[in-house]
């Protein structure tokens, strides 16, 4: 996939070997976006966030000219914090996996649109820890004391819990869906998949209804129009589509709950 300036020698062939990158930059959150190329050296088994790197060492454009480094998020480099999200040839991913020699070219490399740009690949992931404030998915416990191992989870719930639980709050399956954009309120598939998994915990179970009201209100399940692009795009896997499925039935034992109970 990488482009090669011939020659007879096999090694030279290799190292001659170019990546092109365009990338959609931001200077400043008010700033307007642009995109720039970068042409890099290529290695086996680069990915994208090393070739970010080497961008960053010589921040130079295909033109020539000397540019500002390009400006990203990342952690763990394994897919597992979540942190470089980034929509990569058109599809939001992770760009810790996202192999070079498996992208076509030139590859596009631009932020996620459902969050606000800090700069360049950077975003305001605001909106989505916020959603998960007002789900409250946490286990409410009192720490002053030790309270013991706790109930425990029966097997056959501990497994499609744990699946859930895989979630590393990347952002993925909002980018990934239509109806969380900057005109509606929608909390996303990850915040009521989480909703799912802390009302199934022996001990976050107390809270089953606080949580179900908070997603009943506005911007919650109702908002959601299965599009299912979410599930789809999940690099985890994580089964978000059941995961609502199995709230819109609690939301509703829960809305004649009330209605009989007034």
């Amino acid at each position: 996939m990488a482009e090669a300036v011939s020659t007879g020698n096999p090694a030279v062939q290799q190292t001659a070997k170019k990546v092109k990158f365009v990338i959609t930059r931001q200077d400043k959150p008010e700033g307007p976006s642009y995109t720039e190329e970068f042409e890099i050296p290529y290695r086996p088994g680069m990915n994208v966030i090393s070739a970010l790197m080497e961008i960053q060492r010589n921040p130079r454009n295909s033109s020539g000219k000397d540019t500002a480094p390009v400006c990203w998020e990342s952690n763990c480099l394994e897919e597992v914090c979540g942190a470089c999200s980034m929509v990569i040839n058109g599809k939001p991913r992770q760009a810790c996996s996202s192999l070079v020699d498996k992208l076509e070219q030139p590859i596009t490399v631009a932020p996620m649109k459902t969050f606000p740009v800090v700069r360049d690949l950077v975003i305001d992931r605001s909106r989505m820890f916020s959603a998960l404030k007002k789900v409250k998915a946490w286990i409410p416990i009192d720490g002053t004391y030790d309270l013991g191992p706790g109930p425990r989870m029966a097997e056959t719930k501990r497994q499609w819990a744990y699946e859930l639980s895989k979630c590393m709050t990347c952002g993925v399956c909002l980018e990934a869906c239509p109806n969380v954009n900057e005109k509606t309120d929608f909390i996303g598939p990850a915040p009521l998949s989480q909703v799912r998994l802390f009302n199934a915990h022996p001990t976050g179970e107390m809270n089953k209804e606080e949580r179900l009201d908070a997603i009943m209100g506005e911007g919650g399940i109702e908002a959601c129009g299965n599009s299912q692009n979410c599930v789809r795009s999940c690099p985890k896997g994580i089964p978000l589509t059941t995961s609502i499925a199995d709230l819109n039935k609690e939301t509703n034992k829960r809305m004649f709950k009330r209605w009989l109970s007034v």
